[in-house]
């Protein structure tokens, strides 16, 4: 018989951090889906209030040929819309995506989720994340 015993660290408690989040952002590339769900939720949303057509190409990092784009929309509905009550889908995308049809700025969203995105895969986002969670890391930085 044999008995092999494993350290078993907590973000704040590990030697090498770095090593734990480089093994998240190698493994892990969909943390902040649900933000991109949500902008596309909102836009949608934001289609059907106003009428007309929403086209789009987006992602979660900064990409070539990323858009958005509305075309014969009630402007009048848009106009009373107002953005600080996220009347859409009650996120708070709702108010980028007014915000940036409103003042011809779509590119804006786009923006805003990559910055949201660096955020998350940032050192401290990802300690804010492994705090939140109780994550549990062995010493070569993998999630257990």
């Amino acid at each position: 018989m044999r008995i092999i015993e494993l350290k078993v660290y907590e973000i704040d408690e590990h030697p090498n951090k770095e090593a734990c989040f480089e093994w998240i952002r190698n493994n892990w590339h969909d943390l902040n889906e649900h933000s991109l769900e949500e902008v596309i939720d909102s836009l949608e949303k934001l289609s059907e209030k106003i009428g007309g057509t929403v086209d789009y190409s987006i992602s979660q990092v900064p990409d070539r040929g990323e858009f958005i784009r509305f075309k014969d929309y009630n402007h009048e509905e848009l106009c009373r819309l107002n953005q600080d009550d996220l009347p859409l889908t009650g996120v708070c995308w709702d108010a980028d995506v007014i915000e940036g049809l409103r003042t011809g700025h779509s590119e804006k969203v786009l923006k805003s989720l990559h910055t949201d995105t660096e955020y998350i895969y940032s050192d401290a986002g990802l300690l804010e994340m492994c705090e939140a969670n109780g994550y549990e890391f062995y010493v070569n930085g993998e999630v257990i």
